[in-house]
């Protein structure tokens, strides 16, 4: 399923335009302005800015983490001029980036203040919107007749959150199937039931390049019997200690839905290039390990959908080194590469960012 026809070639696209319009007409309904915050592996960075960017009512900080993002993501974020947006190239991971984001979040003064707000999947909306994605392939195929299995790449769980959400609502889902790359801590806990940080390795496939998964708490929630107290004594554990684990029935329940993959650099070249000599499908570094995922874990008589969540030429030079193949941007979108960039580069400091998004209000 080709999520990624919109203006930032990422299946992201298609929610964060509903979501920016969504700001724009209620926030000027009630004659306010807000601050969005945002963190980004990659792709919801571009998609946000391209959703926001001129509206009267909104101003969005976007971090991104500083030589950790593919040259056309980078592009697609920093050739974007307009005077609402700002990027900011955070000496870190992804993972500090959202880290800071939730820190100014929890920052009830400094929340209040700006009027903060999220265009990241920590915002509701965006998952609701991401919900339509499986309606409308498993209504393709047959729904409600017919059982569908869906195969995800991800790494902040929040795309196939929204199939989760979905399978709640009625939807015949008969698997949820996650791909991972080498930070693999989403795969690892449903191989075993233990949650545990071991750092983020650069992959071919940035978007993935997460070790907190951030809608995984909301998953967890629904798990445990939407029991708070024991989400944030897990929460807390996995913040003060890297790692948590939860009992054999829950992780039984879990698996009877979800099912996961891992792919190193080496398997997702080689997939890409399988795929391409099989099929002629030029696929990207993300959508391919969903491929991959779907092979090993998909059940007979039961279609199963792989979410194409990028265009190939956002990545194309992995995508060159394993097909042979040239790959180019849209027309639509090549100025980029060609376009002058604007990013402040920015310490891993809460308060230097903190102080600079105050100054921005105050010079305003």
């Amino acid at each position: 399923m080709e999520l990624f026809h919109g203006p930032t070639l990422a299946f992201k696209d298609f929610a964060l335009q509903f979501l920016g319009q969504l700001f724009n007409y209620l926030l000027s309904q009630r004659g306010e302005t807000c601050t969005i915050i945002g963190a980004t592996s990659g792709d919801t960075g571009s998609a946000a800015i391209q959703a926001v960017r001129g509206l009267s009512a909104v101003t969005l900080y976007m971090l991104h983490p500083e030589g950790k993002v593919s040259d056309v993501q980078r592009r697609q974020m920093t050739t974007v001029l307009d005077k609402n947006i700002h990027n900011l190239a955070v000496d870190g991971t992804f993972d500090d980036c959202q880290n800071l984001v939730k820190a100014m979040f929890n920052d009830k003064s400094f929340r209040a203040c700006h009027n903060l707000s999220a265009v990241n999947s920590i915002n509701w909306t965006r998952i609701a919107a991401q919900v339509v994605y499986y309606f409308r392939a498993a209504l393709e195929l047959g729904a409600p007749d017919q059982a569908v299995n869906f195969s995800v790449p991800t790494g902040n769980f929040g795309n196939v959150l929204a199939g989760y959400v979905a399978k709640q609502m009625g939807l015949p889902i008969n698997k949820l199937i996650i791909g991972s790359n080498s930070n693999d801590i989403l795969t690892r806990f449903f191989e075993s039931g233990k949650m545990e940080q071991r750092g983020v390795n650069p992959t071919l496939s940035p978007s993935m390049d997460i070790q907190i998964s951030s809608n995984f708490e909301r998953y967890l929630f629904e798990l445990l019997g939407r029991d708070s107290v024991e989400i944030c004594n897990l929460m807390q554990k996995f913040a003060d200690t890297g790692q948590f684990e939860i009992d054999p029935e829950h992780m039984t329940q879990a698996q009877q839905l979800f099912a996961a993959h891992r792919l190193s650099d080496g398997e997702t070249s080689k997939e890409i290039s399988r795929v391409y000599r099989e099929t002629g499908e030029v696929m990207d570094p993300h959508s391919v390990i969903g491929v991959a995922a779907a092979r090993i874990h998909g059940d007979p008589g039961v279609p199963t959908v792989v979410l194409g969540t990028a265009h190939p030429a956002k990545f194309a030079d992995a995508v060159e080194r394993a097909t042979g193949v040239p790959v180019t941007l849209p027309e639509e979108v090549t100025h980029i590469m060609d376009d002058p960039e604007r990013a402040i580069k920015m310490a891993n400091s809460l308060e230097a960012i903190q102080a600079l998004i105050s100054a921005d209000k105050n010079t305003n």
